[in-house]
């Protein structure tokens, strides 16, 4: 008797010990792919220049002559850094999503797989998507329309690390966003609600829309508008695709697998 729970004891405890083994693996490799990625952006083009980049919106804007301000001593080394760290990750995304991708799909059926690989792929465009549509076109908005109202008499000399807060905040706030399409999607997939109920929703999701970007966003028009009405064309198109989707991720029925076999 105690061999037979000796053996499945064995039996139960060898897969899950691969398993860990399988994600520390995969973890090691998505780490050494954002080491590689950090250590080819600190030699092109640095951590300063990426700064600079980052920088480059709001300086535009900036009176002649003013420049940003550090008012901390460690601020010049760390505010840089983390933004290297924080563009090696965005870079490397597609190595990290593909390990956890390997990680996960041997568990998936093939129908299961035709849902979640296009909704990763997805979801990370329509992230970098936001994010960039925030760096080329809000920020040069928004910042000209703070610094119009800005007296005469104060010249503007922002903190490095209180631009980068308010970056990674704006870039959250976007990435996240333009992730509306995702969210329909998946909601309407699990049948948690109906493509129906989801073009009954729509004038309040219009509502909805604008309250968020009135609290995520700066207290100016440019920003708020900005984000809400991308946030109202993106749902109309998340209930496009998910009908689409629907379409081509149903599982196969019962009847169809019997008679394949």
């Amino acid at each position: 008797m105690s061999d037979t729970s000796n053996d499945e004891l064995a039996g139960t405890e060898q897969p899950f010990v691969q398993h860990l083994m399988e994600l520390r693996d995969r973890l090691v490799k998505a780490v050494i792919g954002v080491a590689v990625a950090a250590a080819a952006l600190a030699i092109y083009p640095g951590p300063a220049e990426l700064y600079d980049l980052l920088a480059a919106p709001l300086v535009a804007q900036l009176p002649a002559g003013a420049t940003l301000i550090a008012t901390s001593v460690i601020s010049p080394f760390l505010v840089p850094l983390k933004i290297l760290l924080m563009a090696a990750f965005l870079l490397a995304l597609p190595v990290v999503l593909y390990q956890v991708w390997a990680f996960v799909a041997p568990g998936l059926y093939s129908h299961e797989k035709k849902l979640v690989l296009p909704l990763v792929v997805s979801s990370t465009l329509l992230f970098f998507m936001g994010v960039a549509f925030c760096y080329t076109f809000v920020f040069g908005q928004v910042f000209k329309f703070i610094q119009s109202f800005a007296p005469k008499s104060i010249t503007a000399a922002p903190d490095i690390e209180a631009y980068l807060s308010f970056v990674l905040t704006m870039f959250i706030a976007f990435g996240m966003a333009f992730e509306v399409p995702i969210v329909v999607i998946v909601l309407a997939r699990l049948n948690v609600v109906s493509i129906q109920k989801l073009k009954d929703f729509r004038s309040y999701f219009i509502v909805l829309a604008f309250i968020i970007a009135a609290i995520v966003t700066p207290p100016d028009v440019v920003s708020q508008l900005a984000l809400a009405l991308p946030m109202c064309v993106l749902y109309e198109v998340g209930i496009w695709a998910a009908q689409l989707f629907i379409k081509h991720t149903q599982a196969p029925d019962a009847d169809d697998a019997s008679r394949a076999s």
